[in-house]
């Protein structure tokens, strides 16, 4: 057995709250196959209740990209293969990752580098900031191999990140986005030289752990509710809970 096939789909690392996650199938620019889905999963699952850890800050590694997608040589051919529900069953669990990365009480923070496509691309989306080095580029891809243009979490991320009329334009072309038009967009929050990613990532990620932990995991998840919520109105009964419950949490840990 040689050294890629010993190796961890993910590398997990935690110091003072802040959490690193590595994207770690180099040889395949991080793809996606069924034991990195696996894992993905129980990340997730760990850090839904972990209170260890505040913040997390995700990248690709040593990856020529960082994500090139579903794994087109291993997985994808298993599914195609698959009978329909049990296909249906894959493409559920694969999407639902972006669900789970939403629903973490911890601020996510992507460093991206190359390459993100398809399930990279969500990966980025569903991320609270995006950092990008400046060979950064992204790309739903799915509508350029014979599916439909929609996919991961894409039609919901992309046009409330970029706004509905360029979102539907990289969804119904599968055209790159660089990382010079994602700032433009206001898609990634900074670029920085590929070597400058991990002291942005870390300096952000220090200066979110010197805030109060309560308020960190409540401004994430009114951001989320308020992203999908009715009106004005839901968002204000949301910043208004937040708030009362923040002041009566001060009070008894004073």
């Amino acid at each position: 057995m040689n050294d890629t096939q010993n190796q961890t789909p993910l590398q997990f690392t935690l110091k003072d709250g802040v959490g690193r996650l590595t994207l770690n199938r180099p040889e395949t620019y991080n793809a996606f196959d069924l034991p990195m889905v696996e894992a993905f999963e129980a990340f997730l699952r760990e850090r839904r209740y972990d209170e260890t850890t505040r913040v997390i800050i995700m990248d690709g590694g040593e990856a020529k990209g960082f994500c090139a997608g579903l794994d087109t040589k291993t997985y994808a051919p298993e599914i195609f293969s698959m009978s329909p529900i049990k296909a249906y069953d894959a493409q559920v669990r694969m999407s639902r990752l972006f669900l789970a990365m939403r629903q973490l009480p911890q601020p996510i923070i992507a460093c991206v580098h190359g390459a993100a496509a398809g399930i990279g691309f969500s990966l980025a989306m569903a991320s609270d900031i995006r950092i990008v080095a400046e060979d950064a580029r992204f790309s739903a891809a799915y509508i350029k191999i014979g599916l439909g243009g929609a996919d991961m979490a894409s039609s919901y991320f992309l046009p409330r990140l970029i706004g509905a009329g360029r979102a539907y334009e990289y969804l119904l072309t599968g055209n790159w986005m660089d990382a010079k038009t994602a700032m433009d967009l206001g898609f990634a929050s900074r670029m920085v030289k590929k070597e400058e990613m991990a002291a942005a990532a870390d300096a952000l990620a220090a200066d979110m752990t010197d805030k109060y932990p309560m308020g960190l995991r409540m401004t994430k998840e009114a951001l989320n509710c308020s992203l999908d919520c009715a009106g004005l109105e839901a968002a204000l009964n949301m910043e208004d809970r937040n708030q009362i419950m923040m002041t009566y949490t001060y009070r008894i840990k004073e």
